[in-house]
């Protein structure tokens, strides 16, 4: 049991700080609107993964390799428009308005960023299945703990990060309008990256 608990925690740790379009995005909408509103999108795995899941788990490492790269294409595309909400964000940006943007809006689109995100299908496909299949033979117990180990690390890291990240917002209006900037470079440079692998293959 001991070993499914760590493997959760320590791959999930590894998922979250490693850099990626969910992180970009996160990073850019604590800045944006602040911890309090970016707070609820940490949730969004658990609304899009379940989908990730079933597919991945049906299949199990035959995943078609096309649809790899309709998918990352698909996300190319939508992490370029993210990009572009986020520099018309730095052109008028202004720390004395209090733009109140509906949070269901921003946690639909942290599932698109995720739903879209090839990582966790390869992730999946890759490592989590076979693991989470492998312990669930033993007994589903197990399997249990596994997606609990994973899924509190991500959440309560990504909480951290969001954390981290909001503290720019206490540093004035300039580092703050910097920051925005780098996220929007961060959201292109992911966009054309899987656009360019998407294609490329």
């Amino acid at each position: 049991m001991l070993n499914y608990l760590i493997f959760g925690i320590v791959y999930a740790f590894a998922c979250v700080v490693q850099p990626g379009p969910f992180q970009a995005f996160l990073f850019s909408q604590s800045l944006a609107h602040g911890w309090r509103k970016t707070i609820p999108l940490v949730f969004a795995p658990l609304l899009s993964d379940w989908i990730v899941i079933i597919l991945v788990l049906l299949a199990l490492t035959n995943v078609p390799h096309d649809f790899l790269h309709v998918l990352q294409c698909c996300g190319g595309v939508f992490l370029l428009y993210l990009a572009y909400g986020a520099y018309k964000n730095w052109r008028t940006f202004n720390q004395n308005e209090n733009k109140k943007v509906p949070v269901q809006q921003n946690i639909f689109k942290a599932v698109m960023v995720n739903f879209l995100n090839p990582n966790p299908y390869l992730g999946w496909s890759l490592v989590m299945g076979p693991m989470l299949i492998k312990g669930w033979n033993e007994t589903p117990a197990y399997g249990i703990i596994l997606l609990l180990a994973f899924y509190g690390t991500m959440i309560i890291c990504s909480i951290g990060m969001i954390a981290l990240f909001s503290i720019a917002r206490t540093m004035g209006q300039r580092v703050i309008r910097a920051s925005i900037g780098i996220s929007v470079i961060a959201l292109f440079a992911f966009g054309v990256f899987q656009l360019y692998f998407g294609i490329v293959g």
